[in-house]
């Protein structure tokens, strides 16, 4: 079983980029903002919504980098990072409510089982939304590229023993085997997003 979901290109890219972001914090630090702003656009073009305040037909790197400024307040770079899902949750959430989106967001805290995790993240794929997903650290080398770090989930595979998860971030993305990416091995974990209409 395998599904993808669409999403969209600026210019060669896949996606938005935090690396593009005015300010050396939001470039290190704006993958929430990011993973947003990718969020808002996808479901612009592909739910309906009014997200982005730019044109969704004509997406273009100078106007993506304004909305990482507009989105900036709230969910703005921190020592610690936006470390919590429900720092996230609040940022986003008030986002939403200022532009009149009834989108509702809830999360599954990385300490929760696997198989809760996966439950909910087939069926939001399944309802064709994203699933913004927080790593901390991880103890497979593996995932180094993910650690501490925010970037949108969009498709999955099922196998025999195992499900893939197409991970968004820094305009690529690559299959990542999510029952070694849920498991980190460390006690202080993220978590992903649930997302509803």
């Amino acid at each position: 079983m395998k599904k993808e979901l669409p999403h969209f290109n600026i210019g060669s890219s896949y996606g938005g980029n935090q690396e593009w972001f005015n300010g050396f914090m939001m470039r290190v630090g704006g993958c929430a903002a990011e993973s947003a702003c990718d969020l808002c656009i996808y479901m612009d073009l592909y739910k309906g919504t009014s997200l982005y305040p730019f044109d969704k037909n004509n997406i273009t790197k100078s106007d993506y980098v304004k909305f990482g400024s507009i989105m900036k307040p709230y969910l703005h770079p921190r020592m610690s990072g936006i470390d919590r899902l429900s720092i996230y949750i609040d940022g986003f959430g008030e986002y939403l409510n200022n532009k009149g989106s009834n989108l509702k967001l809830s999360g599954v805290e990385g300490s929760e089982s696997f198989e809760k995790a996966k439950t909910a993240l087939i069926d939001r794929i399944d309802s064709g939304i994203p699933v913004p997903f927080l790593c901390l650290h991880h103890s497979n080398p593996r995932f180094k590229d993910y650690e501490w770090h925010w970037f949108l989930i969009n498709g999955y595979e099922c196998f025999e023993d195992t499900i893939m998860v197409k991970a968004v971030t820094y305009s690529e993305f690559e299959w990542l085997n999510f029952n070694e990416l849920w498991n980190t091995g460390y006690p202080n974990k993220g978590g992903l997003i649930v997302i509803k209409q």
